[in-house]
């Protein structure tokens, strides 16, 4: 019989790690803008910053490290005017379309 897994051992999970690519980001951002929660799509921007690089994201959009970490997470609710510059700093397009159905 096989030793039980403690949960505690297990390591954290970070999406960050797994958006390695445009195409990987873009899968996550999509999937998560479906859900339609607005603070998970908060938290997925900032596993994507930090996937490239939050100082990077930081200057880009001229925002502090700081005030990104406390923007992008899944308790936050950010402006809209954040959401963009996040998004134009990382080079994402958020879209439009048609609910089908």
């Amino acid at each position: 019989m096989s030793k039980p897994i403690k949960i505690t051992s297990l390591p954290e999970f970070d999406a960050a790690d797994y958006l390695t690519d445009d195409q990987a980001m873009a899968d996550y951002l999509t999937a998560v803008l479906e859900d339609g929660d607005g603070a998970l799509l908060a938290a997925a921007l900032g596993d994507i910053a930090r996937a490239r690089g939050m100082s990077d994201i930081a200057k880009s959009t001229g925002l502090t490290r700081e005030a990104l970490y406390k923007a992008l997470r899944a308790d936050s609710a950010p402006r809209f005017d954040t959401i963009q510059k996040v998004c134009g700093a990382l080079g994402i397009k958020l879209v439009a379309q048609p609910v089908e159905g």
